[in-house]
């Protein structure tokens, strides 16, 4: 019986669920690759791929195969006799079936930049899945130094009640040995339930934060993980290095390609072509009778004036990038007066951290004065709860300030885009 106890009890770890220790990094990647817009940079892939695919069909020759029957009013006629001939006009219904062949041979380059300008519409549009994520990362920053307050929140509870507890016990004591009123105990009673309503309270804007997490990065998150407290050095470095500059980077430059394809189709473009034919009547139009044909040639076209629509078209997107050079210049802006703000958030945490210090020290020993004035019975419980109140505010002022000093530091980070 005692090795069946011993195997059961060996096996307890394996039955337990591991409880697992995220980190804010470790959060952000999850994020950013199990997020459904991120395999969204594929499917843009694909369809880059696909339609430069169909960019280079355009280099192989086009095969046409052509039918036609014909029935007309009237056909061409010698006004005059000629002696010694006899020249029959062609018939009226006429009947043709030909196969065409036509290879570009020279287009100018437009069919090059046509698959530039397709590349650079690819970066642009996965660039904007990028910038769309890191926003997510702003989210999960948000929810995570939530669930971290929370966390500190109920240790401190958790803290005080076994204090609270250990004076319920001392209190009974005293009652026993008539040294103090029942009134004592039902004063640190109602104070213990009072933090068992808390703790509950607690206990499921914990739960709704992590769900929100863990919806945010698409991992299960059980009740018992931890969230480990970010260590973050820091930099009081400017460089902006957010997604939103290279997707403006590539938009100016699918702006500069979509002129040059202006350009491009204004180019001269050269065409062979082939055909070959069955009808009646055939090429020899004196000739009325059933017979196969062929032609070939080339086809030469450049357009020489186009009423100044391509300048028109080029002053448009040139109006656009100006339009993306200040949607820059404001970003900046904005992201340089977020940096200012966070980087005071930060020097003023740091202050007010260091005067949450001081205050709490001096609380306990305010409350171990009050510890002993209780055990011998000169102050009352409620005096005592009093001054534990007070010391547990403080202690949950300053896991508050480190808490929001740690979150401004990753603030500062995220604005300027390290993370």
């Amino acid at each position: 019986m005692r090795e069946i106890v011993t195997i059961i009890l060996a096996m307890v770890p394996f039955l337990v669920p591991a409880q697992q220790v995220l980190t804010l990094e470790e959060c952000f990647n999850l994020a950013e690759i199990n997020y459904p817009l991120s395999s969204q940079k594929n499917f843009l892939e694909e369809q880059f791929q696909s339609e430069v695919r169909v960019l280079e069909l355009q280099k192989l020759p086009k095969l046409d195969l052509n039918a036609q029957s014909t029935y007309q009013s009237e056909v061409t006629r010698i006004p005059i006799e000629l002696p010694n001939t006899d020249i029959q006009p062609p018939n009226k219904d006429q009947y043709r079936a030909t196969l065409d062949v036509n290879q570009l041979i020279y287009s100018g380059g437009s069919i090059a930049a046509n698959a530039k300008l397709k590349q650079a519409e690819l970066k642009t549009r996965q660039q904007e899945v990028e910038v769309t994520i890191y926003q997510v990362k702003e989210r999960v920053n948000a929810v995570y130094f939530k669930i971290l307050l929370l966390q500190e929140q109920e240790k401190l509870l958790d803290s005080k009640m076994k204090i609270l507890q250990e004076r319920a016990k001392e209190a009974v004591s005293a009652i026993r040995n008539g040294m103090a009123l029942p009134s004592t105990n039902q004063h640190l009673q109602a104070e213990i339930l009072l933090l068992e309503q808390q703790k509950v309270q607690l206990k499921y804007d914990r739960k709704k934060a992590l769900e929100s997490l863990s919806s945010l990065i698409y991992k299960d998150i059980d009740f018992n993980d931890t969230l480990l407290k970010p260590k973050i050095v820091q930099t009081f470095n400017t460089r902006l290095n957010r997604p939103e500059l290279k997707l403006f980077e590539y938009k100016s430059q699918q702006l500069d390609i979509s002129k040059e394809l202006i350009d491009k189709e204004k180019s001269p473009s050269l065409m062979g072509f082939a055909q070959a034919g069955y009808g009646n009547p055939g090429l020899n139009m004196l000739d009325n009778s059933f017979q196969d044909f062929y032609m070939v040639g080339l086809k030469f076209n450049w357009r020489l004036f186009d009423w100044g629509k391509a300048q028109e078209k080029k002053l448009g997107v040139e109006a656009l990038k100006q339009v993306v050079a200040t949607e820059k210049e404001t970003f900046v802006l904005n992201n340089e007066i977020q940096l200012q703000e966070a980087r005071e958030d930060i020097n003023k945490y740091k202050e007010i951290l260091a005067h949450d210090a001081s205050i709490v020290n001096l609380r306990e020993e305010v409350i171990a004065s009050s510890t002993s004035q209780f055990q011998n019975g000169t102050i009352t419980s409620s005096t005592y709860i009093i001054e534990l109140n007070k010391l547990y505010e403080a202690k949950v002022n300053q896991k508050l300030t480190e808490i929001q000093l740690v979150m401004s530091q990753a603030r500062y980070k995220l604005i300027r885009g390290d993370f």
